[in-house]
């Protein structure tokens, strides 16, 4: 290995650990803090204090009569001590658990979704500790405190559980009142959507109002499943929200709670696979909604989006919203685009806009699924699915391929006359350009002939990325046992006790064998591209060849298995076709013409020499 061919190789690294020590600071740590205010809630019980940052006082209120029988509590329910309960309930989709403590969810396991890395059901609401929890609410803005005084509860079916609890406030005036407030959570068997009704009965009928905010909702601290964030970087967290016509998908980065200042119907937080999304009935009462990933507890960035309530005025309000808590996939999102496909009987509020998306491409990547699913359902194997679909790809922009190698050697044929037109007109740029367009016109070539089949191969790259990193099916989807059981993470083949930087502490396979099959892609490539000149072009060869896929190898190191098999696919059928195109073009390859060699003469006989 040659000088160049070194520096090429350091160069490439020191640029990936770069990245990986600079992005932090470019793409995280944008911390926006709202203004707000201490509140104290006294739990009159127990006698303990909890601050709820606002300006009014809220203390536990004693019995009260309700014009609503159901949102009354009984003096049996206001005397008794209350302690945290928890109360498990089974849908068949999800296991949930839910606490008494403020009345939310603290467990919401999809026991159809396995967690590889628990053997257990994947867990939406993840990253649960005291002061954040699913569903939690807090009195007035996003950044107060969530409520965390015992509520009392019933039971009303298998599926369906009220809690509820009576509240005094003080405002800054000193003037008081007092309202009940009540949880009601139904589920339904087999749903990944259920509902939550949020009642407020006020006794003197002057509302709720902390700076303009009623309350705050809020979704899980986390999606599961857990991904290491400096590792898997084809992993992320998105804050989603629909405004009626499209949705906006924001990447969240570390350190931020950010307000998100326009309109929306619905919003939520997603993963590559699962999504959570809040569905209000009406959506004229959200005030401001907010993004948080601010580090909960050990290194582990929150995501959650926050919904703050307008404040009202008068005795009784109920919001009610739809949440969907699920796979974030088109079978099982679509279903709420008609009244008739789902038990909740919604309609008109287009969730499956919360599907990873590819923009323009997303008509291409449409085909493409619909090709993947279909041969899968003759070949039950959706590695080999991955393989004879790549291979279909490249058979079909074969032409293409053949068009820019013939382009590349036409180019290869002009070069000397190229070379000599810039030589002789190196000073006089608009002569230079006149006898360049001359000589493409005399030849018949047009230099862009060879970028379109590029521009198209790029495209096709580009939505099969997006549709091998993202497909849901590919999710626990095993191709070979012990090697690589789930095409949707990184393949292994030992696991060592330590991790090794920049890749973790798996041995995979398909990257090392990407690489290589990469670098001699690229040999074969360069075969037919115009060569000449040393110094910086040699150099940009050299990295080309050995450093661009040692820089892929860091960065595809941990892709998902699934999206690898397709680029590695991709590779060696492009080597063979490379082949057989150079094969092709070097028999029909202009031969040299025989240069003219003196003959030896011959002396006259009968004379000596």
């Amino acid at each position: 290995m040659d000088k160049n061919t070194i520096w090429a190789i350091v160069l490439s690294t020191l640029v990936i650990i770069g990245a990986y020590l600079l992005m932090p600071k470019f793409m995280g740590n944008n911390i926006v803090q709202e203004d707000s205010q201490s509140v104290t809630v006294i739990d009159e019980n127990a006698g303990t204090e909890s601050n709820t940052s606002n300006n009014s006082v809220l203390v536990s209120d004693s019995p009260s009569i309700f014009g609503d029988a159901d949102l009354a509590l009984s003096a049996e329910e206001e005397e008794a001590p209350l302690s945290e309960e928890k109360i498990t309930i089974n849908t068949g989709c999800a296991e949930i658990i839910l606490t008494t403590k403020g009345g939310d969810i603290i467990s919401y396991k999809l026991v159809n979704h396995l967690d590889m890395d628990t053997n257990d059901g994947i867990q939406i609401s993840d990253s649960i500790n005291e002061m954040n929890r699913t569903c939690a609410l807090a009195f007035g803005t996003a950044g107060n405190t969530i409520i965390n005084e015992y509520f009392s509860y019933e039971k009303i079916d298998d599926y369906t559980i009220f809690f509820k609890r009576n509240f005094k406030t003080k405002d800054t005036f000193g003037n008081e009142k007092s309202f009940m407030l009540g949880k009601k959570y139904t589920f339904m068997p087999n749903e990944y959507m259920f509902k939550l009704e949020v009642m407020i009965h006020s006794n003197d009928g002057k509302g709720l109002d902390f700076n303009g905010v009623a309350y705050t909702i809020r979704t899980s601290p986390q999606i599961g499943p857990h991904f290491n964030a400096k590792q898997n970087r084809y992993e992320n967290r998105q804050f989603i929200a629909y405004n009626g016509k499209k949705a906006k998908r924001t990447i969240l980065s570390n350190g931020q709670f950010k307000k998100y200042d326009k309109d929306l119907l619905w919003g939520g937080i997603g993963g590559k696979y699962f999504i959570e999304l809040v569905i209000p009935t009406d959506a004229s009462i959200w005030n401001a909604s907010y993004y948080s990933s601010q580090i909960e507890q050990n290194d582990y960035a929150n995501a959650q989006a926050l919904f703050e309530r307008k404040a009202f005025a008068g005795t009784d309000v109920m919001d009610t919203y739809y949440m969907y808590f699920g796979p974030r996939n088109e079978k099982d999102l679509k279903i709420y685009n008609m009244p008739e496909n789902n038990n909740w009987h919604l309609s008109g509020h287009r969730l499956t806009e919360g599907l990873q998306s590819s923009g323009w491409l997303s008509w291409l990547e449409t085909i493409l699924k619909w090709g993947l699913e279909t041969l899968h359902k003759i070949i039950k194997n959706w590695g080999v699915c991955i393989i004879i679909i790549t291979f279909i790809l490249r058979v079909l922009m074969m032409p293409l391929s053949i068009k820019q190698s013939k382009s590349t050697q036409k180019m290869q044929e002009l070069q000397p006359k190229l070379q000599a037109v810039q030589s002789k007109y190196a000073n006089d740029k608009q002569k230079l350009q006149i006898e360049t367009q001359k000589i493409y016109q005399e030849a018949g070539y047009n230099p862009a002939s060879g970028c379109l089949p590029m521009v198209f191969q790029f495209i096709i790259l580009i939505a099969m990325y997006n549709l091998f990193n993202n497909y849901f099916e590919f999710r626990g989807a095993m191709f070979i046992p012990k090697w690589i059981p789930d095409l949707s993470s990184g393949d292994s083949v030992v696991s060592f006790n330590f991790n090794i930087p920049f890749l973790g502490n798996q041995l995979r396979l398909l990257p090392i064998i990407y690489t290589l099959t990469q670098i001699f892609s690229t040999k074969l490539t360069q075969a037919t591209t115009p060569g000449g000149g040393g110094g910086q072009n040699e150099m940009t060869m050299k990295f080309m060849t050995y450093g661009m896929p040692i820089m892929f190898f860091f960065l595809f190191y941990n892709a998902p298995s699934g999206l690898l098999l397709y680029w590695l696919t991709s590779n060696v059928l492009m080597v063979i076709q490379q082949v057989i195109i150079n094969k092709r073009m070097s028999k029909n390859k202009p031969s040299k013409p025989v240069e003219n060699r003196p003959q030896k003469t011959l002396p006259p006989k009968g004379k000596k020499k």
